[in-house]
This record gives structure tokens, C-alpha cells and sequence, in this order.
């Protein structure tokens, strides 16, 4: 298998079966590969069947060959020039800095307990003999 195809060459096959995550593609009548569907063409691909059907004649590159699995990876993608960005990357609004907020500290028994002062109720309730459980 890996005589005929060396990992980098490009070669012409046609599209035997799609699934949600790739296209099948036959080299020759024995070999066939799989493009995985980030590698149809460059940009985001929701649906492989909205770029290939079968029986299409596809350009691939061999991106892998694992001889013992049997299994060649391919890409269309790299077999294509990038496309050229046209318009510059939209530019993020600065991030507002929120106000400080001032603490107070406020010695009133109102709200939640601190750690701190509950701490030492928890340490004399532990060593009580009459709260221990037998």
C-alpha cells in the first residue's frame, strides 16, 4: 500500500461514500482513503454532502499512512491555496474597567458570621462531652 503512496504526494481519486465526519475516496481500485471533514476546504465545513458527492473527482494529499490498520488520511484542503482575508480581523471594543468598590468594615452583628469568629465557638463545641456522639 505505502509503495504507491508516499505521505505528502498528491493524487487524483474519486469520492466513493460520505458520512457526517468525512469523504471516502478511492486512489485505485484496491486503495481507498478517508478525508476527514476539517480537511475538505479551508474555513468551518457544517455539512460534507454541501461539498462533495459521490462519483466527484477530487485533487487529495496524503496526509498518513498506517499500514497496519490499512488506513490512508487525506486532505482536499491542502491540495488548494488558502483564501486571502479581504477585510481585517474585526477589532474588540477596550473592556470597560468596573468601579472600585470601597469596603467597609462594619462591626455590627447584621449579615453572615466570619470564619474567624466562628472558628473558636467550633473548637469549644468540639471538645464538649455532652455534644460528642457515642
Amino acid at each position: 500500500m505505502s509503495e504507491k503512496f508516499e505521505v505528502g504526494s498528491v493524487v487524483t481519486g474519486k469520492v466513493t461514500g460520505i458520512q457526517p465526519y468525512g469523504a471516502f475516496v478511492a486512489l485505485d481500485e484496491s486503495t481507498q482513503g478517508l478525508v476527514h471533514i476539517s480537511e475538505i476546504t479551508h474555513g468551518y465545513v457544517k455539512d460534507v454532502n454541501e461539498h462533495l458527492k459521490v462519483g466527484d473527482e477530487v485533487n487529495v494529499k496524503v496526509l498518513s499512512v498506517d499500514e497496519a490498520a490499512g488506513k490512508i488520511g487525506l486532505s482536499i484542503r491542502a491540495t488548494q491555496d488558502a483564501p486571502e482575508r479581504t477585510e481585517a480581523p474585526a477589532k474588540k471594543a477596550p473592556k470597560k474597567r468596573q468601579a472600585a468598590v470601597k469596603a467597609t468594615m462594619n462591626d455590627s452583628n447584621e449579615g453572615f458570621n466570619t470564619l474567624k469568629d466562628k472558628l473558636q465557638e467550633w473548637i469549644d463545641q468540639s471538645q464538649r462531652e455532652d455534644l460528642i456522639k457515642k
